[in-house]
C-alpha cells in the first residue's frame, strides 16, 4: 500500500485521488510532453529551408538539432530535478513550458547560425524543468505494478509532438515559410501554460519502503553513488543511451533523407514522417509499456528484456528503411522500425521510477535524461551530420552520403539491446515496494 506524506509543496494525497482527476492529470502532463517534442520536432522538418536561406553545412545542423540543445538541456536537467524533488513540480512544469514555447516562437526571428543556437539554448533551458518534474509526479500517483503503463501513457506525449511538430512544420512552412511556423507553433504552447496551473494538482510524497518519511531529498554525491550501487539502472542506462545514439540521428536526418535521397517535396516528407513517428511511434510506445507491465507480473526481469528485443529487431528494418531504392518499401520499413525503437520508452522511465527513493525521483530522471540526451541526442544527429559531410567530400554524393551515415548509426541499437538484457537479470533483487 502506498503512504503519503506532507511536503513543503504537498497538496493532495494520491489515495485520495478518484480516476477522473488522475487522468486529468495524466493528460494535461502528455500535453505538455507533447508540446516538448512539437517544439523539438519542428526544428528537424525545417532544416533543408533553413539551410537554403541561412547557409548552414550538415554538421552545422547536426549540432542544431544535437549537441547544442542536448548540452544545455541535459546539463540543467539535474539542477531543476534538485528543486523538483523540493518544491512545487507542477509551477516548475508550467514555468518550463512558458519558457521553451517563448523561445520556440522568437526561433523565427534567426538571422544566422548563431542566432538560432542562442534560441535553440533558451528552447532547452525551458524543457530541462519538465520531464523529471513530470516523472516525479506520475510516480507518486501510481504504484509500481501500474506505474510503467501511467509512463508509458504519458509518454505517448511524444510521437503525438512529433507528429504535430512534422506536420504542423511542414505544412506552415510550406504555406507561409518556415519562421511563421517557429512563431505560431511557440505563441500556442505559451497559451497552454496557465491550464497546467489551473487543472493540475501537486500530490504529496509517498513514504520510503522501510515506513519513514523522505521528507528530505538525499545529498547529491549520496544520490548519485546509490544510483552508481543499482546495477539495473546501470545497464539499462548504458543500452538506453546506445540506443538513443541511433534513434536521434534517425529522427532528426529522416526529413533530409527523403528529401535528398527520393525527392520528396517538404509538405509530403510532413504528412509521411507525422504518420509513421504519431502512429508507429505511438503504437511502440504502448506496447512496450503493456507487455512491461504484463509479463513484469509473472517475471520482474520481464520489464526490462521486453526493450532489448525490440531493440535488436529494429536494427534490420532500419537498415532496410535507409538502403533500398523503393520509397514504398522504405516508408513501411521505417514506420516498422519506429514502432520498434520505442518500445524502450515506458521502461528506461519506470523502472528506474521503482528502484529509488521517493525524494530521488526526479533526481533520477534527470540523470537518466543527462546522460541519455548528452551522448545520444547531442552526439548521434551531430556525428551523422559529420560522417555525411566527410563521405560528401570524398567519392560519395550528398544523396548517397547521407544514406550510409544514417545506416550505419543503426548498428549503435545491437550494443544497446545487449546492455538492457543483461541489465534485467538485476531487477527482482532491486526492486522497491513503493
Amino acid at each position: 500500500m502506498i503512504v503519503s506524506v506532507s511536503g513543503p509543496a504537498a497538496d493532495i494525497a494520491p489515495s485520495d485521488n478518484n480516476n477522473r482527476r488522475r487522468t486529468l492529470m495524466l493528460i494535461m502532463l502528455a500535453l505538455v510532453s507533447m508540446f516538448n517534442y512539437i517544439d523539438r520536432t519542428v526544428l528537424s522538418v525545417l532544416q533543408e529551408p533553413i539551410k537554403r536561406e541561412l547557409g548552414l553545412s550538415d554538421a552545422q545542423l547536426g549540432l542544431l538539432t544535437g549537441l547544442a540543445f542536448a548540452l544545455f538541456y541535459a546539463t540543467l536537467s539535474l539542477p531543476i530535478a534538485r528543486l523538483a524533488d523540493r518544491l512545487n513540480r507542477r509551477n516548475i512544469i508550467a514555468a518550463s513550458l512558458a519558457t521553451w514555447s517563448g523561445m520556440t516562437a522568437l526561433s523565427g526571428l534567426a538571422t544566422g547560425f548563431g542566432s538560432l543556437i542562442f534560441f535553440r539554448i533558451g528552447v532547452a533551458l525551458g524543457e530541462a524543468g519538465s520531464v523529471p518534474a513530470s516523472h516525479s509526479i506520475i510516480a507518486d500517483y501510481y504504484p509500481p505494478a501500474r506505474r510503467v503503463t501511467a509512463l508509458a501513457l504519458w509518454g505517448l506525449g511524444l510521437p503525438a509532438g512529433i507528429m504535430l511538430g512534422y506536420a504542423s512544420g511542414g505544412w506552415i512552412a510550406a504555406a507561409l515559410g518556415w519562421r511563421l511556423a517557429f512563431a505560431l507553433i511557440g505563441i500556442a504552447g505559451v497559451a497552454l501554460a496557465p491550464l497546467v496551473l489551473l487543472l493540475v494538482r501537486e500530490p504529496l510524497r509517498t513514504v520510503s519502503d522501510d515506513g519513514k518519511a523522505a521528507v528530505e531529498a538525499p545529498p547529491l554525491g549520496h544520490a548519485m553513488t546509490m544510483l552508481w550501487r543499482l546495477h539495473t539502472y546501470r545497464y539499462l542506462l548504458a543500452g538506453c543511451t546506445l540506443h538513443a545514439f541511433a534513434q536521434y540521428a534517425m529522427m532528426s536526418w529522416s526529413a533530409p533523407f527523403y528529401m535528398r535521397v527520393h525527392h520528396m517535396p517538404l509538405a509530403e516528407v510532413a504528412s509521411w514522417l507525422a504518420l509513421i513517428n504519431g502512429v508507429g511511434g505511438g503504437i511502440g510506445i504502448y506496447l512496450g509499456g503493456r507487455l512491461s507491465d504484463m509479463i513484469g507480473a509473472r517475471d520482474p526481469s520481464g520489464r526490462i528484456w521486453v526493450s532489448a528485443v525490440a531493440m535488436f529487431l529494429m536494427v534490420p528494418a532500419a537498415l532496410a528503411q535507409f538502403l533500398t531504392p523503393s520509397i514504398t518499401a522504405s516508408l513501411a520499413f521505417g514506420f516498422v522500425a519506429t514502432m520498434l525503437m520505442f518500445f524502450y520508452y515506458g521502461p528506461v522511465i519506470g523502472v528506474p521510477q521503482s528502484i529509488v527513493a521517493p525524494r530521488m525521483r526526479a533526481l533520477t530522471s534527470a540523470v537518466t535524461l543527462f546522460i541519455f540526451n548528452l551522448f545520444g541526442l547531442g552526439l548521434g544527429p551531430a556525428l551523422t551530420g559529420f560522417v555525411s559531410d566527410q563521405l560528401a567530400a570524398g567519392s560519395a554524393t550528398p544523396e548517397m552520403s547521407l544514406r550510409y551515415a544514417l545506416a550505419a548509426v543503426t548498428l549503435f541499437s545491437l550494443a544497446g539491446a545487449g546492455s538492457i538484457a543483461w541489465g534485467s537479470r538485476f531487477y527482482a533483487t532491486e526492486l522497491r515496494e513503493n
